[in-house]
């Protein structure tokens, strides 16, 4: 083991044995920045909700884009940039010696076209407003998700329908304002529910049905507040609740956590896992620090995995799908293998500073855009030969030469990219949801931020004055143009305004859901407070009941993603199964 001190927030981090063998498998040195560091400065490089109009640089046909024009970037349609209209070798550049190799590679990003959106466009059907899917059908406003139809305002949806402002779901039909669902039908402002239907205000319920309120229960029905009652009962008691109301709702909602306060939390979110920590985890073994990953094996500092057999990989950030040796690398996978600095990088091998790189790559070295190539550096081509002449001289001057930023940090190889070459502004990434600043405080860390904009609209109606109830919500709500509550006055990304789209209308009428009052961002940022962050505290179990493998206080130790200072009970997993299960 050793300690080192963060490069970037001069805080000591430790990099094990087992860190210093992979490091050793990559041929790389150990890590400058620590991990939470690291997977910021990843995030500063995902754009999934800021859009902008702008057309087609090929086709000159209208649409939106990831890209500020602002920002040099030089944009193509999905239909074009996959087409054989242009090459992207005919961006090749010779390499420099005489300049660190980010400075030249932030030169490229800005010449090479990109693609608007992160998407197989051809596989998306009335549902282009949308970033980071495939096969998607009648879809508005939903990112990191596939295999979808009729879902809005979502992020992590596999495989569902009917969704309407849902985060991390699988398999699920007909739910609003929940996370971590899988395999349900008809669930409401819930969490971390599994296999149950016509659910409302709930948590952590496996295999039940009309439940209200309720917590940690297992094949159960027709139940308020984990009371049961009779089938008569639990429907005349439901319409008393006055769900199509907005206030009521509120209510409601500050009522059942105060509730769910009260009944044990198992001190990790997964199944089936072999010597594993983080949360989120399922199906895995010896995966340490990693959060949102199922199939991983010999991995750390892994984040939204969500396709299975990864191995080997650290700090490997969303997607996934029979991975090995991956490091330092975001939004890449599909059967990749030794890929370091990976920027959607898919379906390739032996990438070094890969970005947008699709189809069958393999000997890439700062490339951007490239398809089915191979033993090219910066776009240029050149023989086996050559190439493997080539990259020890550039690795050996990146270690020689690093990049410096302006606040003095130096990047040297296998560190992944500098933010300042970053094609999004702070604000405007996954960074500001994982790791919120405020302007000022991107500022001194060397980040930059966008500016609001004036806007080509005017607010017709404060949340204040929308009907309480969905009943006496008007037709011509549509036209409206909608305050957020928030009003900017957050971190939250928040768009200030916000338009209601006829079928999210007809979803609330005809569910009897009251209308939102804050913008789509917004929600999103509020609804993910009910999902642990990514961090990791050495706690104790909190039970003093008497167990099988204990008397008094449990004496269990772990890792868990709960801090010391939050309300909730945190248990073992043996004390949990014998409580609730």
């Amino acid at each position: 083991m050793e300690t080192k001190n963060c490069q970037n927030c001069k805080k000591g981090f430790v990099i094990e044995d087992e860190d210093f063998s992979f490091y050793e498998k990559m041929k790389v040195p150990p890590p400058t920045w620590c991990p939470d560091c690291r997977l910021q400065r990843r995030l500063a490089f995902r754009n999934e909700r800021t859009f902008y109009k702008r057309p087609c640089e090929l086709c000159g046909k209208d649409g939106i884009s990831r890209f500020d024009p602002d920002k040099g970037i030089h944009n193509y349609c999905g239909e074009c940039w996959w087409s054989d209209k242009w090459d992207p070798t005919s961006y090749g550049q010779d390499y420099d010696f005489s300049k660190p190799f980010f400075e030249q590679f932030g030169n490229l990003l800005k010449q090479v076209p990109q693609f608007n959106l992160i998407t197989l466009y051809n596989t998306l059907v009335n549902s282009n407003f949308t970033n980071m899917n495939h096969y998607l059908k009648n879809c508005y406003y939903i990112f990191n998700a596939d295999y979808d139809e009729r879902c809005m305002y979502g992020e992590e949806l596999e495989h569902c329908t009917d969704c309407v402002d849902v985060t991390m779901a699988d398999g699920t039909e007909l739910a609003y304002e929940s996370l971590n669902c899988v395999k349900c039908y008809e669930i409401y402002y819930s969490v971390d529910c599994e296999s149950s239907h016509d659910i409302w205000f709930s948590k952590n319920l496996v295999g039940c049905s009309n439940c209200f309120g309720c917590v940690n229960l297992r094949g159960q029905q027709y139940c308020i507040f984990n009371e049961k009652y009779s089938r008569e009962d639990y429907l005349k008691k439901l319409k008393e609740f006055n769900l199509g109301s907005h206030s009521a709702v509120q209510e409601i909602k500050e009522e059942t956590k105060k509730f769910w306060l009260k009944f044990p939390n198992k001190y990790m979110h997964g199944v089936q896992n072999l010597d594993s920590s983080g949360d989120y985890v399922y199906n895995s073994k010896y995966t340490k620090n990693s959060f949102i990953v199922t199939g991983a094996e010999h991995s750390k500092y892994c984040m939204w995995l969500i396709v299975k057999n990864n191995k080997d990989c650290y700090d490997f950030t969303q997607f996934g799908e029979n991975n090995e040796l991956v490091y330092e690398s975001l939004c890449s996978g599909k059967n990749t293998f030794d890929i370091i600095g990976g920027i959607n990088s898919i379906e390739g091998r032996q990438m070094r500073y890969a970005a947008y790189c699709y189809n069958n790559n393999s000997n890439l070295f700062g490339c951007i855009s490239l398809r089915n190539q191979s033993y090219c550096i910066l776009n240029k081509k050149y023989t086996k030969e050559e190439y493997e002449e080539l990259v020890p001289k550039i690795i050996k001057q990146m270690n020689e030469m690093p990049y410096i930023d302006k606040k003095g940090r130096k990047y040297f190889y296998a560190d992944f990219f500098p933010t300042e070459i970053a094609q999004f502004d702070y604000n405007e990434t996954s960074a500001q949801e994982f790791f919120p600043l405020t302007k000022e405080e991107a500022f001194e860390k060397g980040y930059s931020w966008k500016e609001p904009r004036d806007r080509n609209y005017k607010i017709t109606i404060k949340p204040e004055d929308l009907p309480d109830e969905i009943k006496d919500a008007p037709n011509d709500l549509l036209s409206a143009v909608i305050g957020c509550e928030h009003a900017g006055k957050c971190k939250e990304q928040c768009t200030t305004a916000f338009k209601i789209i006829e079928p999210e209308l007809q979803f609330y009428k005809s569910h009897n859901l009251p209308l939102p009052h804050l913008c789509p961002n917004c929600r999103h940022y509020q609804r993910v407070l009910n999902r642990n962050p990514n961090k990791l505290w050495h706690r104790k179990c909190m039970c003093d009941k008497k167990h099988s493998h204990h008397t008094g206080n449990c004496e269990i130790e772990f890792e868990t993603s709960y801090s010391p200072d939050r309300p909730e009970i945190v248990y073992c997993e043996k004390c949990y199964q014998q409580e609730v299960y």
